[in-house]
């Protein structure tokens, strides 16, 4: 099958995580990059693609047809399944497949969520009403997973480990999450990897590139 894989992203923002794991794939890509202070994913070239006017999000050209897929689990569940071969996501009968999920979900559904509640200094709401807890509930359960290591399910290196050693990368040097050890030890171990330090350099390109 003819399959061609575009990447909307910009330079030092979330979306970095979704090339990650596309170099972890390693199937080739195109990149559509924009920037963020220039206001380009609010222009409405950008948003006719994504709506909600967030990166990452990846057009995926196939012989039946075009498959737009937007927010970062969707993205790292899709392309993780898409490319078996890579290894970076269990298969449908394999027991760590549910906790795979489980991660993947938490992502968007609890940690981010309970993120702004902390940036935005507010409380959250009353835990009937709250469908992700609250930040500490949050912290404790994700550090609790984190422990054992060396990654997020233990010995096996998957897509969830790119996902959440990049965001906890971001939300520790903002201080927005403790350093913990656990969690500095996944965000070593993810920046270790020639794919992240790959990234890494060419997202410093291009976001000096943007600058000038």
């Amino acid at each position: 099958m003819n399959r061609t894989i575009t990447l909307f992203h910009a330079p030092q923002s979330r979306s970095g995580a979704a090339r990650i794991l596309l170099e972890e794939l390693g199937v080739p890509y195109a990149l559509e990059s924009l920037n963020l202070k220039a206001g380009e994913t609010r222009a409405p070239r950008y948003l006719a693609t994504n709506p909600m006017g967030k990166v990452p999000a990846i057009l995926v050209g196939q012989d039946a047809g075009d498959a737009l897929v937007t927010e970062q689990a969707a993205i790292f569940i899709y392309l993780a399944d898409l490319f078996p071969q890579a290894g970076l996501a269990p298969a449908l009968d394999d027991p760590l497949r549910g906790p795979y999920l489980r991660w993947m979900a938490f992502y968007g559904a609890c940690f981010e969520p309970a993120l702004i509640d902390l940036a935005m200094k507010r409380e959250p709401a009353p835990p009937s009403m709250c469908p992700y807890g609250d930040y500490d509930t949050m912290l404790s359960t994700l550090s609790a997973q984190l422990r054992p290591g060396p990654w997020m399910l233990g010995e096996r290196f998957t897509a969830l480990d790119v996902l959440w050693g990049y965001a906890l990368g971001w939300t520790t040097a903002f201080k927005l999450v403790p350093e913990l050890p656990e969690i500095t030890g996944l965000v070593a171990s993810l920046n270790a990897r020639p794919s992240a330090r790959r990234v890494a350099a060419l997202d410093a390109e291009l976001a000096a590139a943007q600058a000038a």
